[in-house]
């Protein structure tokens, strides 16, 4: 049965409407929110109680085979876990700070650490497992002043730990030797729970600080934003009030989302924990040799809810499209498809859809969502069925979001009770955050996708800090000629960045899809001229969307140099910055063989 043929499986959207001076106005749910869980803990302990032996981890090991754990056997470890570190000391305000990727490791030491009232903090894997230079991790560890460090790979993740030169105790999975000093994580797991655990856990508040999260970056220097439980708790209120169904069909879900984003932790993994559903860690990624791992986990688990990232769904795509037996394990059991983080291009909607359609004689469900770093992360959600990309949702019970004039924009600001409290030991942006009337300023922009029925959504419009002018005085709306603009070049544009401050005409500095591997330059060519010329076509704003040039690019975007986010969010800003030449080049040698034309 789908989910439109039983009302109460989806919450209808209710909004109220409340017009400002100078075009701005307030769009806020009319639903209220209702009573919120304490803390995270108490979801852990109540299906711990109520179905201890219903699975709620997995994890393969080195052997490929599937390690599973109960909500009892979670909870026992978690006891044990968060006696170990307290009594290594930790102080309430002292972080555990985790470097390596998604594990069940990871996700005990997790749990146990909120337990206890101790805030957990994850930072990219990837600063110090795939930077050459470690000082990023030195100052994101200085900064946060942990109480513990953890990694699972002794062999992985030594470098960048001596080069942090952390004073606290380092907790390790395996290969400790490498690492002088270092405690087993194993060990810690063997420590006897006493009620100093369950002591630590009742003095827990909602305020009390869950996590600490780094900003994604996308426009910015990251900051560290502060968790709480009750941000936490609320969000998860939130979305089972637009999506009701999450009390009746428990989410069993596979996902390699990293857990040092909010998506991957604060928004999958708390659904998955605070509805009683099971959790499959993904070891694979959306990258040649490591997707067909989480094809293998998709076929063999067949989740429920799916969600991803668009880099994610446009590997995906190739598989569904080539082997219809995937396609019809994938699509046997889901029930929805769930986007976020950055727009999804229509070529990529529609290719799914094709897949869809061939094996169920349906289309599948496509739901999206807004948020951030700072919003625990859910601020809109999608409860009902979208005809395209571009639809963020509307807000969930006990938000509002303002919407105000911002150049030719309306610039989108947040208030609700899943909204941060500030950044650490960082009152001067904390300050900066907020507007007098205390809501966040998100810096997203939006629009009503009908204005006259408000409870249709909202479509994204960018973010405003992307934006620019054409010397001509016509605003450049980035996020919207990004999306549009990957759709026309598709299959051979992974992503693109937009180019044209304070010039006369827009230009795109594109990282070619592994598809360009394949075709002639002659051809690539005449495709990516081809694509200008629909961008043209379609009009959508005059020049300031209709690229008059393109440069594809020989060099990937660069981790190190904060090109691009861990869940693959293009920062067109330091792209911007870093290839200042490539943007010269661009708009000022006309004969280079990299740049394409449009006429």
């Amino acid at each position: 049965m789908s989910f439109f043929d039983n009302p109460g499986m989806l919450a209808p959207p209710r909004v109220t409407r409340i017009d400002l001076s100078k075009g701005g106005f307030i769009l806020a749910c009319s639903d209220p929110l209702g009573e919120v869980t304490r803390c995270i803990g108490d979801w852990l302990e109540y299906w711990a109680e109520r179905t201890p032996n219903a699975l709620f981890l997995a994890e393969r090991d080195t052997d490929g085979e599937w390690v599973r754990m109960t909500y009892a056997q979670v909870r026992e470890q978690v006891g044990k876990l968060a006696q170990g570190l307290l009594d290594l000391g930790i102080g309430p305000t002292s972080p555990v700070v985790c470097l390596s990727d998604n594990s069940l490791d990871q996700a005990l030491l997790t749990l146990a650490t909120m337990h206890i009232g101790r805030p957990f903090a994850t930072v990219s894997s990837a600063y110090s497992r795939l930077a050459k230079d470690f000082s990023k991790v030195a100052t994101i560890l200085q900064e946060l002043a942990p109480g513990a460090v953890y990694a699972g790979d002794g062999a992985v993740y030594a470098s960048a730990i001596r080069a942090s030169a952390v004073s606290c105790p380092v907790l390790l999975s395996t290969n400790g030797y490498l690492v002088e000093g270092s405690l087993s994580l194993a060990e810690l797991m063997r420590t006897r729970e006493t009620p100093a655990v369950m002591e630590a856990f009742a003095r827990i508040t909602p305020e009390t600080h869950a996590k600490y999260l780094l900003t994604s970056g996308s426009t910015g220097r990251p900051k560290i934003a502060i968790n709480t439980h009750r941000m936490l708790c609320a969000n998860q209120k939130q979305i089972q009030h637009s999506w009701p169904f999450l009390k009746d069909e428990k989410p069993v879900i596979v996902s390699w989302l990293p857990w040092s984003h909010t998506f991957g932790a604060n928004h999958n993994f708390n659904m998955v924990l605070c509805n009683g559903g099971s959790f499959y860690i993904d070891e694979g990624r959306p990258v040649p040799g490591l997707m067909e791992k989480s094809v293998r986990n998709l076929r063999e688990v067949q989740p429920n809810l799916y969600f991803n990232v668009p880099k994610g769904f446009d590997a995906l795509i190739a598989f569904l499209e080539q082997d219809e037996s995937f396609a019809r394990d994938f699509f046997g059991r889901l029930r929805a498809v769930f986007y976020a983080a950055a727009a999804l291009p229509q070529s990529t909607w529609d290719r799914l859809e094709r897949a869809a359609q061939k094996v169920l004689g349906e289309k599948v469900w496509f739901t999206s969502a807004w948020g951030a770093t700072e919003t625990s992360p859910l601020i809109t959600n999608v409860h009902w069925r979208l005809d395209g990309p571009g639809c963020i949702g509307a807000p969930v019970a006990g938000t509002a979001i303002k919407f105000l004039p911002n150049g030719d924009k309306l610039e989108m600001r947040v208030k609700g009770p899943q909204v941060f409290p500030g950044y650490l030991n960082n009152p001067e942006k904390t300050a900066e955050a907020f507007d007098e009337d205390g809501y966040y300023k998100i810096g997203d922009a939006g629009l009503l996708i009908d204005p006259e029925h408000p409870e249709k959504g909202i479509a994204f419009n960018g973010r405003v800090a992307e934006d620019f002018k054409l010397t001509t005085g016509t605003w450049v709306s980035v996020g919207t000629l990004r999306v549009r603009a990957v759709t026309a070049l598709a299959p051979f544009a992974q992503d693109v960045v937009v180019t044209g401050h304070d010039r006369d005409e827009v230009g795109l500095l594109v990282f070619p899809s592994p598809a360009v591997k394949d075709i002639p330059q002659d051809t690539l060519h005449t495709h990516i001229r081809e694509g200008l010329r629909r961008l043209k076509a379609e009009g959508g704003g005059g020049s300031s969307q209709s690229p008059t040039r393109a440069m594809l690019l020989d060099e990937p975007p660069n981790l190190d140099a904060g090109e691009i986010t861990d869940k693959g969010y293009i920062n067109q800003r330091a792209v911007l910055a870093r290839r200042a030449e490539d943007v010269l080049s661009l708009h000022n040698s006309p004969k280079l063989d990299r740049v394409v034309f449009l006429k």
